[in-house]
């Protein structure tokens, strides 16, 4: 009998099936052993009843533990008051192993032991759900991109120079030479489209910030597109289809997902293209008018982002911020240069910034003015300068935060809980 999994346990009704898996909670009524097992894909009530099982498989359920791996067989039943409107009335049961005392029992833990046992916890159901919605998000953008003619161009890890600043790098020793963890794979790819014209990357990227705040990781995940003879004008209406994609698809693959989360899923069901566009200059009035005290040329905090969205039901760009806080590659509006052709999009219901994206610099004199003005290091840039020697165009890309995506999407407080293993300011374990 081959083994089915438990997401495609409503094509076997009546059928007696195979699921390879783990006791994740059992609870027994004399004759009666109720058995919730998980496979990774799913979490299945079994029932092994008195009489219709073997003695001693009957009595193997009532010694397993929380989290013993195990092979059940049964006949597929349709309830509409088991999770998922299934379960399994046993027929056998074999033991794969006895855990022994499972550290994350089904009651309160803090913060801290469960992330001290996170290779555990990503089995309890609120973070497998989490992780699932992760996985969609991932899939969608990549199929997005796909459909729409990008290719996928890898970009390193290790580099010789900053992307969006030297303040928060991950020296290390490179044969003697310095090298950097990445922090975006942005330059990389600027390269590739002038190679293939539509590219992205997708990967991990370090920031050495010392912030302790829900929003941020030291490690995180970023998909970053970017397009030969592309506006900002142009690289915004391919963030909102983008987003827009990817959140339907959610929707529609993840909905019990999202619905054990506690999601609002009328919250999701707004975002649709086209998203709100508010100037820099904008917001900064909608900061004064609400009673917060803000100086132009200051970026955003995450307060100021919460009251701008509170104002949207759907994502919302702001654009064109001033030149100094933003990176050195960004194009400056001509008539007006300290200002670039940039936008942050940001998520609603205080989730704040998921992309960040611009049009990038094509001259040649002015990126390399910029370069001065920023106290780089020219010779780890001569690659990045020649792709204004040779053959420039406008161009623009962006990058999108999985984390904070994810986050949003699935309604949850913390990036933390949104990546397998994260990488905070004070943990690096497991």
């Amino acid at each position: 009998m081959d083994s089915v999994r438990i997401a495609d346990i409503g094509g076997y009704e009546g059928q007696e099936v195979r699921i390879e898996g783990w006791l994740y909670n059992k609870r027994s009524s004399g004759k009666i052993h109720f058995l919730i097992v998980r496979d990774g894909s799913g979490f299945l009530q079994t029932v092994a009843v008195r009489g219709e099982l073997a003695a001693d498989q009957f009595d193997l359920c009532g010694g397993l533990t929380q989290e013993s791996s195990i092979v059940v067989t049964g006949r597929v039943r349709a309830d509409e008051r088991a999770m998922g409107g299934f379960e399994l009335t046993l027929t056998g049961i074999e033991l794969v192993q006895l855990a022994k005392e499972y550290p994350i029992t089904l009651k309160e833990h803090g913060v801290d032991f469960l992330l001290d046992h996170r290779h555990l916890w990503i089995r309890s159901p609120r973070q497998h759900a989490a992780l699932l919605i992760r996985d969609e998000v991932i899939a969608a953008a990549e199929e997005w991109l796909r459909t729409n003619g990008f290719i996928k161009l890898d970009s390193p890890i290790l580099t010789p120079a900053a992307c969006e600043g030297t303040t928060t790098l991950f020296e290390t020793d490179y044969f003697g030479e310095k090298a950097y963890l990445s922090q975006s794979g942005q330059l990389y790819v600027e390269a590739g489209c002038m190679a293939f014209g539509k590219v992205y990357c997708f990967g991990p990227t370090f920031r050495a910030e010392k912030s302790k705040t829900r929003r941020h990781l030291i490690e995180f995940w970023m998909i970053e597109p970017e397009m030969a003879y592309a506006t900002q004008d142009d690289n915004m209406v391919v963030q909102e289809q983008f987003v827009s994609h990817i959140v339907k698809r959610c929707l529609e693959n993840r909905h019990d997902e999202l619905v054990l989360l506690g999601r609002d899923l009328s919250k999701l069901e707004a975002v649709t293209a086209p998203f709100p566009r508010v100037s820099y200059d904008e917001a900064v009035e909608m900061l004064h008018a609400g009673g917060r005290e803000f100086e132009w040329g200051d970026d955003f905090g995450a307060p100021d982002e919460a009251v701008i969205c509170s104002r949207f039901d759907k994502p919302v760009f702001i654009t064109g911020y001033p030149t100094k806080v933003k990176a050195f590659y960004m194009q400056p509006e001509p008539d007006r240069p300290e200002v670039v052709k940039c936008a942050d999009l940001l998520a609603p219901e205080g989730y704040g910034e998921i992309i960040g994206g611009s049009e990038r610099i094509h001259d040649l004199d002015l990126l390399e003015q910029r370069m001065r003005e920023h106290d780089l290091p020219r010779a780890g840039y001569e690659w990045y300068l020649d792709l204004r020697r040779y053959g420039s165009v406008p161009h623009s890309g962006f990058g999108l935060g999985i984390e904070r995506t994810v986050a949003w999407i699935s309604g949850s407080e913390h990036v933390r809980e949104m990546i397998p293993f994260p990488r905070l300011l004070n943990r690096i374990y497991p």
